[in-house]
Order: structure tokens, then sequence, then C-alpha cells
């Protein structure tokens, strides 16, 4: 039951990623800025994640000050993601944007995996794993087929 549970609230967040670029890519062409709407993202962003925090173990950040530092990245790989997404889904295309970012997602993950960078399980990519990703990666291709 809760790898169900996971895989639900997994398969919404992966919902949200182009409703987030398409929402986010008309707000900075409002705003003649892919910059300002990224801060204002991530003002609302942060504010539903003090709110969480907060209701779930506000302590738990100040443990932050003892995490290595390279763990920090992942702030700056979310918001390359944002303003790149922003900037370029108006020009590209949310849909074009968003499968070469699931193309990144499936290569950075099988490295993840395969290795246990990052503290991760390892899960090696065995040869049914990977005719899975190429599986996944070409029906992201195909989908950009006209």
């Amino acid at each position: 039951m809760q790898t169900q549970i996971y895989a639900a609230v997994m398969f919404c967040a992966g919902i949200g990623i182009p409703v987030l670029a398409a929402l986010n890519a008309a707000l900075g062409q409002r705003l003649g800025s892919p910059a300002a709407a990224a801060v204002i993202l991530f003002c609302v962003a942060l504010c539903v994640a003090l709110g969480a925090a907060g209701a779930t173990g506000p302590r738990a950040v100040l443990r932050a000050a003892g995490a290595p530092p390279h763990l920090f990245l992942a702030g700056v790989l979310i918001a390359f993601y944002v303003l790149s997404v922003t900037a370029i889904a108006p020009r590209f295309g949310v849909g074009n944007a968003v499968f070469f970012v699931l193309i990144g997602q499936l290569a950075s993950a099988a490295l993840i995996d395969q290795f246990g960078l990052f503290g991760a399980p390892v899960r090696p990519v065995s040869l049914m794993r990977g005719a899975g990703i190429a599986l996944m990666a070409a029906g992201v291709v195909l989908t950009q087929r006209a």
C-alpha cells in the first residue's frame, strides 16, 4: 500500500512539472522577465515549504547548518530548471521543453541508481532496466515527431 501511495504522489508531482512550466512561462511573458517570474515562483514555494516545515518539524531546518555543502547544489539545480524552462518554453513549446527534461531525467536517474550517487541505494542498470529506459526515451522522441 505504501508503494502505491508513493507512486501516486510522484505521479501527481510529474503532472505538476509541465503545469509549472506552462504557468511560469506565461508569467515570465506577462512580466517580460523570466527571472522575475522565477523569483515570484520561489517566493511562493518558500512560503509553502516553510508552512510544511513548520507543521512537520521546524527544528530540522536548523540542522541544515551541519549538512555537507554539496547537498545545497539541489537549490542551484532547481533554480536552473525553473529559469531555463521559464525562458525557453514560450519559444520552444512547453511539450518540447518538458520532453527534453524527461530525457535528461532518465539519463541522470539511471546514473544515480547505477552508482548509488548522493547516498541513493544502488540499483544497477540491468539489461531489462536499460531496455525500459531506452523504450521510455524512444517514446519521448516519438512524441516529438511531426
